[in-house]
């Protein structure tokens, strides 16, 4: 059983999704007005995993996603640009795109525009009108909060707190805390309403998607901590007030920030880093796998520093995969599935007690993988279990006590990894010192054949022994 932290409950749930084994899934997109950057990034990342664990454990995901591409920021870019806002917004969606396909997020079924649906916007927002949320001024359409004593619950914050956020002040608002559902403009883009000319607010594009394509009400909602107070809580009001349905969501779900050595991550500070840059420096999957290193809803801290230890990690996996393929030298087309042959040519070793051992700790960490992403999708703990394993398994490969039979077990088991983690395991990651790794231990390698050549077998043993603890294995053939 899958275990979420919902946040609205602020506890742990057991999930269950509201039709047989459907998932929908939504998540907040971005507003495309510049280069998508790493806090993006551990977001999408985190929510790419968990629609592939769900699948995995056959449930089937439909993972929608918006595109804001109309916003006040777009336009504010595009003036200062002199580009038109929607060709703007055009060529940082495919920006965005592009990141996401070369950072391995490809669980998307469906990234929604809002400007292609300004029909279902102005539906919700007639229905709105019709209901009594909403009132109209000579500025816009405004949803009016004193009409939604709920308004709050997600986040535990007060109404008033909403001054301080995308809400501009406005006279003829009844409430300085009302925020626009539609804004009446001259200045292009705009669309024409029953309201005037204008374009939609910030919030209402998500909950007229979100109805377009789920209904009103659907299993899971992401997105960043930061999306949660007001955006949210705006998301909320807007769909339980048209619809009169409860709950809008049935498992809120967030990722934590992402911090900067220890700060918050500001053009301001100097400290911005966008995913293109990062790529410069590092491969997809060395940055996934430090996104996976920690829990999705706790803070992440970034650091060169960092991502040179989640290098270093990394290619132990991938170092262990190629000793386990080295081990099979057999065509991978006969390695989809475990062999249950008993008689097959890749059993050349017996079922010793050593290797009676080894399948039985491999179906323990099986377990406990799945056990630790079911409550909650812990990565953190399902890495750790797989380093474990691979510290146990190296002893048993360097003495020799392994079938070919439980290697083809565990390959098989790595492979499921693999596509579950979203990691390629056949590829050595790189970064701006992997050259420079691999030739050190090339030299080290040299300087040890010397000094047996020499006789000279306790220090060729220590050196030996030392790479061993750094899980490099060193075999005498």
């Amino acid at each position: 059983m899958i275990k979420i932290y919902n946040t609205l409950t602020r506890s742990k749930e057991t999930f269950k999704p509201m039709k047989e084994n459907l998932v929908k899934l939504f998540v907040c997109g971005p507003t495309v007005y510049d280069n998508s950057h790493i806090g993006h990034a551990r977001t999408y990342i985190s929510f790419d995993i968990i629609a592939r664990y769900l699948k995995y454990r056959g449930f089937s995901v439909f993972y929608l996603q918006n595109i804001t591409d109309i916003d006040d920021k777009i336009i504010k870019r595009a003036v200062s640009t002199g580009e038109d806002p929607i060709d703007l917004a055009r060529e940082f969606e495919a920006k965005y795109l592009q990141d996401m396909k070369t950072l391995g997020v490809e669980n998307v079924n469906f990234y929604a525009r809002a400007t292609e649906h300004i029909k279902e916007i102005i539906v919700q927002i007639e229905t709105l009108l019709e209901a009594g949320y909403a009132y109209e001024t000579d500025t816009g359409v405004y949803f009016d909060i004193s009409q939604y004593p709920d308004f709050g619950k997600l986040s535990n914050r007060k109404i008033e707190d909403l001054n301080v956020h995308r809400i501009s002040p406005d006279s003829s608002k009844r409430n300085p805390e009302d925020f626009a559902l539609w804004k009446k403009k001259d200045e292009t883009p705009t669309w024409d309403s029953p309201w005037g000319t204008g374009r939609p607010g910030w919030h209402i594009e998500d909950t007229a998607i979100t109805e377009e394509y789920f209904g009103p009400q659907y299993d899971i909602h992401g997105g960043g901590l930061d999306l949660i107070f007001p955006h949210h809580e705006a998301e909320i009001a807007q769909m339980e007030s048209a619809s009169g349905q409860k709950p809008m969501v049935r498992y809120w779900m967030h990722t934590g920030f992402l911090n900067v050595k220890g700060e918050k991550m500001s053009k301001s500070l100097g400290n911005f880093i966008t995913i293109k840059e990062l790529l410069t420096k590092y491969s997809p999957d060395v940055f996934r796998f430090f996104v996976l290193s920690t829990h999705y809803r706790s803070p992440i801290d970034f650091s060169q520093e960092i991502l040179e230890q989640s290098h270093n990690s990394l290619n132990r996996i991938y170092k262990f995969y190629e000793t386990l393929e080295e081990l099979l030298n057999v065509d991978d087309s006969s390695l989809d599935e475990p062999s249950p042959d008993e008689s097959s040519p890749h059993n050349s070793i017996p079922e010793t007690k050593e290797n009676q051992e080894i399948d039985r700790l491999l179906e323990e960490t099986k377990f406990k993988f799945l056990e630790a992403m079911d409550n909650d999708f812990n990565t953190p703990s399902a890495l750790s279990l797989i380093f474990d394993f691979i510290r146990a398994t190296n002893q048993n490969i360097r003495q020799g006590e392994i079938s070919q039979k439980s290697v083809q077990n565990i390959k098989f088991f790595f492979n499921e990894i693999s596509d579950i983690l979203g990691l390629n395991f056949t590829s050595q990651p790189k970064n701006s010192k992997g050259h420079l790794e691999d030739e050190l231990v090339d030299i080290i390698i040299d300087i040890r054949k010397k000094l047996r050549k020499k006789k000279d077998w306790e220090l060729s043993d220590a050196i030996r022994s030392r790479l061993d603890d750094l899980d490099i294995i060193l075999e005498d053939k």
